[in-house]
């Protein structure tokens, strides 16, 4: 008798302690698809970024080529052959700048997919892992329901006597 009532504790103390790790668990993945949630943002408003930089770039470059075409044609014009080379290398600086920006931007962009890809894999596992803690404490509920059948079939069999 006093077997029994040890095992039906240590039984619900595997069951709680399964119940507790599996909420651990939970809290866990939830935390990580969160943090995958704002990684995808991240991804979101990095690719956005780049779009309008790639705008900004294709712009810079269009305003280089008419400041060129505008140089070449007033070469005879020594002061306005100037501002424009000054306008023209400015507009070179700022592409240059943008094409940097761009690149930057792009790697971040990569380097964030790269972590989104691993806590996808992270969030996977973890719910691989929950799923075997939630079946280990089916068992385990399944297996104190029994023993508490049986306690109770040699109770009422005691109680008879």
């Amino acid at each position: 008798m006093e077997k029994v009532k040890e095992r039906i504790n240590l039984l619900r103390d595997e069951a709680d302690a399964a119940r507790t790790k599996a909420e651990e668990l939970q809290a866990k993945v939830k935390t990580l698809e969160q943090e995958n949630l704002a990684k995808e943002q991240e991804i979101t408003s990095l690719s956005h970024k780049n779009q309008l930089l790639e705008t900004e770039v294709e712009k810079l470059e269009t305003g280089i080529k008419e400041a060129k075409a505008a140089a070449d044609e007033s070469s005879q014009h020594g002061t306005q052959n100037e501002t424009l080379q000054r306008r023209l290398q400015l507009l070179e600086e700022e592409a240059e700048e943008a094409d940097k920006t761009m690149r930057e931007t792009n790697e971040k962009l990569r380097q964030t997919d790269v972590k989104a890809g691993h806590y996808e894999r992270k969030v996977q596992a973890l719910e691989g892992t929950r799923d075997q803690w939630e079946t280990k404490y089916e068992e385990m509920a399944k297996k104190y329901a029994e023993v508490r059948k049986e306690l109770d079939d040699i109770l009422r069999e005691i109680g008879s006597v």
